[in-house]
């Protein structure tokens, strides 16, 4: 690894605009957004009876929500949406130069093709965990193959560090592996992981709009922003047929993918950032990609850490499954279903969106503002068990 300061890296690396000024092409994004939603939404119903056809049906056991049968595989569906977008965008005039200087987008599609595929036979026939977990690396390195791969970190107080090869790999092939299985792992509840999806992929497309603004429209900053409006689009209309009562699941096709997907595009967004572009706001700028990673992998990685902690106390493995994860606890507060799921949306969304907001607003302002969503977002959660608290305590004066 190399150490440098702000200023010394900027000199090193290859963000002279000269000729990749391109503007901010919001109307294109939008359209290719909304091209991805449009062909998910409507391949979805294909998707469903096909799953029906092949047999990948969910059967519910007694750890699961759900209480019907429920097709799988829908992350087909998102993959044929996410396919279209791109084909657009690569054809789109504001779009295409995105194409000549990164691979970024290419990547993905290739990628998360292999993903998806994995993903479809977990869902059919069923996969073991170290097979999974081989076909995920495989993905994986396909992306840093293709020249997707964190190239520098930035870390307050040290400056940039300049990442040799090894280190490179290592840590892209880290946070893509884990960010894939954090969507795998959210997959509990109907519309969780395509509503955490759609957030954080809109957080990491604010976030890329802000580089090109900020950055004269560097087209080095068109694969972030493509691949999670992409994204985002593709959740966005597969959840019409996956919020409660679902049509049918994601599976591991979709949730892998939407993983995949959203490490590429923190990943992208890393690398090309003017180190002398941001002033007193450099800092959180710097690190924005790396909160949006820690917003993917925030609710899931609690989730886990409690389930190791409960298992383990109790005596048995780790890996066992029980019906004590977060979205089971706060069904038994008094939450509904599709409560426990908004509420899950409203924390994710307060972190991903609050680290976004940070190319915007001067990060004092936005961490405000957060406290003040985070003293809601608790509010929020716990109104369930007040109102039970305050109807014993009614009952209490009553028999009195």
């Amino acid at each position: 690894m190399t150490y440098g300061s702000s200023v010394g890296y900027a000199a090193d690396t290859l963000l002279a605009l000269n000729d990749r000024g391109a503007g901010v092409p919001l109307r294109e994004l939008a359209l290719v957004g909304l091209t991805a939603a449009i062909i998910t939404y409507f391949a979805t119903g294909w998707v469903r009876v096909l799953a029906r056809r092949l047999g990948a049906v969910a059967y519910p056991r007694e750890r699961d929500v759900h209480l019907q049968p429920t097709p799988r595989m829908g992350g087909l569906a998102m993959y044929i949406g996410v396919v279209a977008a791109v084909l657009l965008a690569s054809q789109l005039p504001a779009l295409t130069r995105g194409f000549v200087y990164s691979s970024g987008m290419p990547a993905v599609v290739v990628a998360g093709g292999l993903i998806m595929a994995i993903g479809l036979i977990d869902d059919r026939w069923g996969l073991d965990a170290l097979t999974k977990f081989a076909g995920q690396i495989t993905a994986a390195s396909v992306l840093v193959t293709m020249g997707v791969a964190w190239s520098v970190l930035y870390i307050p107080g040290v400056g940039t560090i300049v990442l040799d090869q090894v280190s490179s790999i290592l840590l892209t092939l880290a946070l893509t592996v884990a960010i894939v299985n954090a969507m795998n792992f959210v997959d509990g509840l109907d519309g969780l992981a395509a509503g955490l999806g759609l957030i954080t992929a809109s957080a990491i497309c604010i976030f890329s709009i802000g580089l090109l603004r900020d950055h004269g429209g560097d087209v080095l900053f068109y694969p972030p922003a493509v691949i999670s409006v992409v994204l985002a689009g593709a959740c966005l209309g597969f959840l019409p047929h996956n919020f409660h009562p679902a049509k049918i699941f994601m599976g591991d096709s979709g949730s892998m993918l939407i993983g995949l997907m959203l490490a590429a595009a923190s990943t992208t967004a890393a690398g090309p950032i003017s180190q002398t572009a941001y002033g007193a706001r450099d800092v959180f700028a710097l690190l924005s990609p790396f909160l949006l990673v820690i917003a993917v992998l925030f609710v899931p990685a609690l989730d886990m850490l409690l389930a190791i902690v409960r298992r383990t106390r109790a005596g048995r493995s780790p890996f066992s499954p029980d019906k004590m994860h977060l979205h089971h606890r706060l069904l038994q507060i008094g939450h509904s279903h599709r409560r426990v799921v908004l509420v899950i949306y409203l924390w994710v969304g307060i972190v991903a969106l609050g680290a976004a907001s940070t190319i915007f607003f001067d990060p004092r302002y936005s961490g405000a503002v957060m406290l003040a969503a985070i003293v809601v977002a608790i509010v929020v959660t716990l109104v369930p068990l007040l109102r039970r608290r305050n109807g014993q305590l009614d009952e209490m004066y009553d028999k009195k």
